[in-house]
């Protein structure tokens, strides 16, 4: 049924096909998952919200009218939902790039060994790191960089999903450019060379602080999402290397138990698309 037309399953879950409904939400869950996740930071924190994004989008599918495509309603919703969520438990920590910083440059030691799971640390600490700099910009142009540049939206489509207009989402997108390649160029041993931060060195000090366990990495390791927002960083132009960092973060796909939950809603008769 997912590869049916989106404008047929849309007719469908309208007239309670629970399956069309289910191919719905099977088809947006991991966008809406990966954007919640760059926001957000913590993957359950990420999760809880997507279940409520898609709680919207289904209680509010008789409100769609096609003056857009699905996929920008769907985006304006998760943007819009995203701008406004409780804050979550990285967000409380209120971090500031001067902050950040300070904290790059303490504890860098020698790599711990060359263990086979080295690199899979190494890669924790590095979308740990890139996810946790996101969360130094506010909300507004935390949103703008991670359409526009993680995700290379448009300036008409990410202001459309933003609800603000053109000019002001390129502001947004182009001050949060500025301060993000500032900050890399002057911290990221990725993007300037001639920096000490490594990952490899940063790994002992996020096991010491609880941000990396090693037994039960957070990001590191899943897979999933579209290559083209993984694309090796040898391949990007100089200009945009930060984003290009964060653009070879992994994507992992949305986690089972957010279907679960929302076919449980829907079985147990506490959700349907009728509601408002």
């Amino acid at each position: 049924m997912s590869s049916l037309p989106i404008d047929l399953l849309l007719a469908r879950a309208r007239s309670g096909d629970r399956e069309a409904l289910e191919a719905i939400v099977l088809s947006i869950q991991d966008d809406v998952y990966g954007l919640a996740l760059r926001m957000l930071w913590h993957p359950e924190d990420a999760e809880d919200a997507s279940q409520e994004i898609l709680v919207k989008v289904i209680t509010h599918l008789g409100s769609f009218r096609g003056e857009s495509s699905f996929r920008t309603w769907v985006c304006r919703i998760a943007s819009n939902h995203l701008l406004t969520v409780r804050k979550s438990r990285v967000e409380k920590m209120e971090l500031t790039f001067s902050a950040f910083a300070k904290d790059l440059s303490e504890g860098l030691a020698d790599p711990l060994s060359s263990a086979p799971d080295q690199k899979i640390l190494e890669e924790e600490v590095k979308i740990g790191c890139t996810q946790a700099m996101l969360l130094c910009l506010d909300r507004e142009h935390r949103m703008a960089y991670i359409l526009g540049e993680v995700f290379g939206v448009t300036s008409v489509e990410g202001a459309e999903y933003a609800s603000v207009d053109p000019a002001t989402f390129r502001k947004r997108l182009s001050r949060a450019r500025e301060k993000i390649r500032e900050f890399m160029g002057n911290h990221c041993g990725l993007v300037n060379l001639a920096s000490p931060c490594r990952c490899s060195k940063r790994i002992g000090a996020a096991i010491r602080a609880g941000r990396v366990q090693p037994a039960n990495p957070l990001f590191a390791g899943r897979s999933g999402g579209s290559p083209a927002l993984r694309r090796p960083i040898e391949e990007m132009e100089e200009l945009h290397r930060s984003a290009a960092i964060l653009r070879s973060n992994p994507d992992p796909p949305a986690p089972q138990a957010i279907l679960e939950r929302i076919r449980s809603a829907l079985e147990g008769g506490r959700l349907s698309v009728l509601d408002s």
